[in-house]
């Protein structure tokens, strides 16, 4: 049983920045994908970002390529998601998500979410 805790969101003006934060508690947690999904209202939950559990191989979706930067830190079992020259476009709610494979990219391919973290970017 894996559980994940999200923090780091807020209210934040175009071009500015915020770093999420996703705890996760239980074991092996280096076993685990870990990714970041939102859900802007109105719309279906999106994938935005997605790491291995050795960090190795990232995957990024392009509406945030080049300006998010997924992370992990297997010794404080924490994943985080750097988001820079943010737009009102990305105002979701962020999630994070845990897989026990070695990657995924896919919302159903993942076993375990956090509660999310309200990101709201003004123009």
């Amino acid at each position: 049983q894996v559980q994940l805790a999200e923090s780091g969101g807020g209210l934040v003006q175009a071009g500015g920045s915020l770093r999420l934060s996703c705890a996760a508690s239980g074991r092996t947690f280096s076993g685990y994908a870990m990714g970041w999904f939102r859900q802007a209202p109105g719309k279906e939950r999106e994938f935005v970002a997605a790491i291995t559990g050795s960090g190795g191989t990232i995957y990024y979706a392009d509406s945030v390529k080049g300006r998010f930067t997924i992370s992990r830190d297997n010794a404080k079992k924490t994943v985080y998601l750097q988001m820079n020259s943010l737009k009102p476009e990305d105002t979701a709610v962020y999630y994070c998500a845990a897989a026990f494979v070695h990657t995924a990219t896919r919302e159903k391919d993942y076993d375990y979410w956090g509660q999310g973290a309200q990101v709201t970017v003004s123009s």
